[in-house]
């Protein structure tokens, strides 16, 4: 079976054609539960999400701020497995018909086996996968498996990636470019700053694939601003903090169906 990553090219150019960055949410599997980090990626593609990704849990997520490694500790403790991440991917798909991509550490998968993960992934229907610790140098067996499989494989770049590095790394990936907007751990900022702009210029200059920018957006107004030069605008603190802060359950999914509704209306100028 194919993977989606037609279905993710397919909905990154609607959003262009709309004259608009699409809105990219980010959820890690098993947080608070298997079933309650399902209903969470549903409500955020229900309320505006175009895409979303699922995070595999990591006991080291050296990328992930505050916000997300508490959501990762407590998926960890609850017995997440890879098995789950699958599921989360199958179901919110299935559901919402959505493209669906997985955000994960190269660890896990170098455990699990590259073939054995590719296959899943795209038999649950996923549309791909963002690695952000897998050097391009070391990604031709990742790539031929995600390739077969239908599968998207998405590449980080940061502010320090020197425009050599940014075409090597964009050469080699598909779907989109994962641009980090700031150096740094993932969280909500103040500001998303003129760092990010400079980064989406750069790469652009070496590639036709959507620009999307993470790190730092937590409100309709900054979604807005990075909607304003980027293709796409990922959001994933700000979701998991909803979440975290709620009295209950049915609490937190209001707030992410909500927070995703306000951050759809910023990236169609609409805050």
């Amino acid at each position: 079976m194919s993977g989606n990553v037609q279905l993710l090219n397919d909905t990154l150019a609607a959003a262009k054609s709309e004259g608009r960055a699409a809105l990219i949410a980010y959820l890690p599997a098993g947080f608070p539960t298997v079933d309650g980090g399902i209903e969470a990626v549903k409500a955020a593609l229900d309320g505006g999400a175009d895409v979303v990704e699922v995070g595999l849990p990591h006991s080291d997520p050296v990328l992930d701020g505050p916000v997300i490694q508490t959501a990762d500790d407590i998926a960890l403790r609850g017995g997440v497995r890879i098995a789950d991440v699958m599921r989360t991917v199958r179901e919110a798909h299935a559901a919402t018909g959505k493209p669906i991509l997985v955000m994960t550490y190269w660890n896990p998968i170098d455990r699990y086996g590259v073939e054995r993960f590719t296959a899943e992934l795209a038999e649950a229907g996923g549309a791909g996968c963002i690695l952000p610790d897998l050097p391009v140098q070391e990604s031709a067996l990742w790539r031929e498996h995600a390739d077969k499989h239908g599968l998207a494989t998405v590449f980080v770049v940061a502010p320090s990636s020197r425009d050599a590095r940014l075409a090597e790394i964009t050469a080699a990936g598909s779907g989109f470019v994962y641009a980090a907007s700031l150096m740094g751990v993932t969280g909500t900022r103040e500001s998303v700053g003129a760092q990010a702009e400079d980064l989406v210029r750069r790469t652009r200059a070496t590639t036709d694939l959507p620009v999307c920018v993470g790190l730092g957006v937590s409100n309709a107004a900054q979604a807005a601003e990075v909607a304003g030069f980027a293709d796409g605008v990922i959001v994933g603190s700000a979701f998991v903090k909803r979440m975290l802060d709620a009295p209950d359950d049915a609490a937190g999914l209001d707030g992410v169906r909500a927070l995703a509704a306000d951050l759809a209306k910023g990236v169609r100028g609409q805050a």
